[in-house]
């Protein structure tokens, strides 16, 4: 018998965190990743743990320039608009595996060490190869957003296991930690990503001891934000209980700054998402900005309250709160204190 185990909430809502005292502008809370344009990644195996506490064998890409963890999700990849990026590939798992970047264009794949596999999407590195092939796949960033990037072999089992990250492109000849894309209708003060993603546990047990996975049949039983299950997405980045895991979700922002959301739906469920408090400013998806034409910037985007992200999909946003029309002080103010930026003046000093 299979149940849906805790772990994301199917109607999920956006956890945030107001910090209200001290004021801090454009504090420009960063995404963790790797920045630049070369990249060395590894796919590996692992295990990570469910918000149930259960060990997950897992499969995942590893850093292999830094601690080489396989960590699900893979390293989120931060580049330049117009650089041209190298990623080489090597493979540690007990079947082929590859990865593609839906989005970029112009991508190529090499073998510069040993010999690589033709495969349906893309050139694969062969089964525990990782002495011995190196594939080197390039091309140009040319447009900014949020991409993902995921194994080109077999998908339907390798996504699921784990084989999936995120790739931001950052506007060039702009403040590029300050603005989504090039026009000031996105500029923003803190930035967050959201990745959801699910598993089916059956394909991760059989998977782990050998057996053969029919992904014809497709049961999840647990949903993630950033790699991770409730109540573990609010603990920090980084923390060492878990070592594959290493990101967080929660949202620390102050009234009155612009949050921009960059979520992208990995998996294969319909996700839904809303933060509380107020709707949220669609300003692009696919990595492609809601414009009339080009250069009238984000002249189309709409203000949703809860998105539904269809599988593949990314989006960007801006979500804005300062507390409006609540009906009560939310600095906890007396009377007489002094105004915050872009308090409500008629809710200055009114307890809850």
């Amino acid at each position: 018998m299979k149940c849906r185990c805790l772990a994301k909430t199917r109607g999920y809502s956006m956890a945030v965190m107001l910090a209200t005292v001290p004021w801090a502008v454009n504090a420009n809370a960063a995404i963790p990743g790797l920045t630049g344009s070369s990249f060395s990644l590894t796919a590996k195996a692992g295990h990570v743990t469910g918000g149930d506490g259960l060990s997950l064998y897992t499969w995942g890409y590893a850093d292999a320039a830094g601690a080489g963890t396989m960590q699900y999700p893979g390293p989120t990849l931060i580049i330049a608009q117009g650089a041209i990026v190298t990623i080489d590939f090597r493979n540690e798992l007990p079947v082929a595996s590859s990865i593609v970047f839906p989005g970029q264009m112009g991508v190529t794949a090499t073998a510069v060490l040993g010999t690589g596999t033709p495969g349906m999407l893309t050139l694969e590195a062969p089964a525990a190869s990782a002495a011995t092939t190196t594939i080197r796949y390039t091309f140009t960033a040319d447009r900014p957003g949020t991409y993902q990037y995921h194994s080109g072999t077999r998908p339907d089992h390798q996504i699921d296991m784990g084989l999936l990250g995120v790739l931001i492109v950052r506007p060039s000849g702009f403040p590029i930690d300050q603005w989504a894309y090039n026009s000031i209708d996105t500029a923003y003060d803190r930035e967050y990503l959201f990745l959801f993603t699910e598993m089916d546990y059956s394909y991760h047990w059989r998977t782990e001891v050998g057996l053969p996975v029919d992904t014809t049949t497709f049961w999840p039983v647990y949903w993630f934000m950033n790699g991770r299950n409730l109540p573990q997405t609010v603990d920090p980045d980084g923390v060492p209980w878990l070592p594959n895991q290493p990101y967080g979700s929660l949202v620390r922002m102050h009234p009155g700054e612009n949050v921009l959301m960059r979520s992208v739906n990995a998996g294969r469920d319909v996700h839904p998402q809303h933060p509380h408090g107020n709707n949220h400013r669609v300003l692009a998806r696919d990595a492609r900005l809601l414009e009339s034409t080009p250069g009238a910037g984000a002249d189309l985007a709409e203000t949703i309250f809860t998105a539904n992200y269809v599988p593949g999909q990314t989006e960007d946003a801006i979500f804005y709160w300062t507390g409006y029309k609540l009906g009560f002080d939310i600095y906890g103010h007396a009377p007489g204190d002094p105004m915050e930026p872009f308090e409500y003046a008629p809710d200055h000093g009114k307890s809850f």
